[in-house]
């Protein structure tokens, strides 16, 4: 009886469960054959969300309150935000939520804030978040320009041959690096209409820290980067202004050709919230197709754009947050290997395939 006790379990419990989720599966499939479900990350996608309506000056007051109520759900109990469910806490998606949370108009006396400022400052303060959330506060005046490394935009223009070139790193890079190269050439500031800082979060006077750029893997090669930063600081200021204006041409004809219509530049918000305050800070016109498609790829990353104000999220509404990306090939292959493993879907998997 004993050996056959794992098996009737099997048809009598298992085999329900499995069904009964195939069955879910099933009724999720879109008509063209593919599965497209939310794809929630952490913190810093929703926050940076808020942070680029203000940086625009064009804040829309319903999705910010949506999307504060989001971050207000997921604080971790140590007082600040992770990088993944119930983990642990990180000082760089903790400083873009906490500020997302203030240009939200949240009192920064409110208990949660207090609870994120000192979780903070304990980590060492916001002088201690990483290069992208440094850049941020460097756009925002939150931090001097000197607090980020020095990426001169003519690595555009770099020959294939040089060790760096943009066709020897990923695909994700690529179209992050292309308009955020703009941005920091530019140096522009956020229109921040409401004139929100969070000085607060700072040990000590951003403008007086002197040890912004730390090597914190401690390897030779962290050590060469350093040392290639206060190089490349120095001799900056006395490139040609022909190769760099040609170099920033390369950069938008790079994000042109890879828009990807409603899609969004390489298909992920880093990249698309870049070409927006790229083309934004360049003087492209409200109705400049590019812009406007830009800013149309950022929308659809939102999962609650038609949903009624004042749902009760147990109402089958979607939480409101915004995702990093759309994922119909992760998902529709998922889908498929667990109908495949499930049985019985040969329909269903043949039109997955095509």
């Amino acid at each position: 009886m004993s050996a056959l006790a794992p098996i009737a379990l099997v048809e009598e419990v298992v085999e329900p469960i499995i069904r009964e989720a195939r069955d879910a599966l099933l009724a999720e499939q879109r008509e063209d054959g593919h599965w497209l479900f939310e794809l929630e990350a952490d913190a810093t996608i929703p926050a940076e969300y808020i942070l680029l309506q203000h940086f625009l000056g064009e804040i829309d007051d319903a999705q910010q309150s949506r999307i504060a109520t989001y971050l207000r759900d997921i604080q971790g109990a140590h007082g600040g935000w992770p990088l993944f469910h119930e983990g642990d806490f990180n000082i760089s998606a903790s400083v873009k939520a906490y500020y997302a949370l203030k240009l939200a108009g949240d009192d920064p006396d409110a208990p949660h804030m207090a609870r994120a400022r000192q979780a903070i400052l304990d980590a060492g303060g916001a002088t201690r978040a990483n290069v992208f959330t440094r850049i941020t506060l460097a756009l925002f005046g939150q931090v001097p320009w000197r607090a980020v490394p020095v990426m001169p935009i003519e690595v555009m223009i770099l020959p294939r041959w040089f060790f760096f070139h943009m066709s020897k790193v990923a695909y994700w890079s690529r179209t992050v690096i292309a308009p955020l190269l703009i941005l920091m050439d530019r140096k522009p500031q956020a229109a921040n209409p409401r004139d929100v800082d969070i000085r607060e979060l700072f040990a000590m006077p951003p403008e007086d820290e002197r040890n912004y750029m730390i090597n914190p893997t401690g390897t030779r090669l962290g050590d060469l980067f350093i040392q290639l930063d206060k190089v490349l600081r120095l001799v900056d200021p006395y490139f040609p202004k022909g190769p760099r204006r040609r170099a920033e041409k390369a950069a938008l004809d790079f994000i042109h050709e890879r828009l990807n219509g409603e899609d969004g530049l390489g298909g992920i918000f880093p990249a698309m919230a870049n070409a927006v305050m790229a083309f934004h800070i360049l003087g492209y016109p409200a109705d400049h197709p590019d812009l406007v498609i830009a800013k149309e790829s950022v929308r659809r990353l939102l999962t609650f754009e038609d949903t009624p104000i004042g749902e009760a999220p147990n109402a089958g509404i979607p939480r409101p947050y915004c995702q990093p990306c759309l994922s119909p090939i992760w998902d529709t292959s998922l889908a498929t290997h667990a109908l495949l493993e499930a049985g019985e879907c040969d329909d269903a998997v043949a039109r997955a395939n095509r």
